[in-house]
């Protein structure tokens, strides 16, 4: 079941054309989500890959699944350092994609509100991340909303589709998560 959820949810990162993808998973008991989690982690990071649990304070559990390379670089951007600057990051974490991770795990567990910021560690645009922060009228809805480039983000949203289409056939067919998994 987890490994459909991670096809299902995950494909684009997998692939390598998102930074992260963030989907809810169920486990027996605490001890199997650690092996559950260790076993995927010793797969994924061989690909440059991360697997990381976030405790939802609203209950359930949250698997954050990422490309450590990606996400160094979109912290790295400008627009991005300034948003989580201005949420509370330590500008010294954004060099550090480990260390933001945590601090965004926090928050889901701790925070008052579900921390927007989420959509950088997620890839998205820091310009539609800002869009939604600060509650600006949404120029298009798909995967995301989108405050910027529409026609970008619908092209991209295609791309996002026809991935987990191909990932979901090539997984039923036979071809393992760890084949599927794109180094990087």
């Amino acid at each position: 079941m987890l490994e459909y959820s991670i096809i299902k949810n995950c494909s684009p990162t997998l692939a390598g054309i998102k930074t992260g993808s963030l989907f809810c998973a169920s486990y027996q008991s605490g001890s199997e989500k650690t092996e559950v989690l260790r076993k995927w982690n010793k797969m994924l990071l061989k690909k440059g890959l991360r697997a990381v649990p976030f405790e939802n304070r609203y209950g359930g559990e949250l698997v954050y699944i990422y490309r450590i390379s990606r996400l160094k670089k979109d912290l790295s951007e400008n627009l991005a350092g300034e948003i989580l600057t201005a949420r509370g990051y330590c500008p010294d974490l954004l060099d550090c994609p480990e260390k933001c991770v945590a601090e965004l795990s926090k928050r889901i567990k701790n925070g008052e509100e579900f921390p927007h910021e989420i959509g950088i560690f997620l890839g998205y645009p820091p310009e539609d991340v800002r869009g939604f922060i600060e509650k600006r009228k949404c120029k298009f809805t798909g995967c995301r909303k989108v405050y910027g480039d529409v026609a970008a983000a619908k092209k991209q949203f295609a791309q996002y589709k026809k991935c987990t289409e191909i990932y979901s056939r090539l997984y039923f067919n036979g071809r393992s998560i760890e084949r599927l998994t794109v180094a990087g």
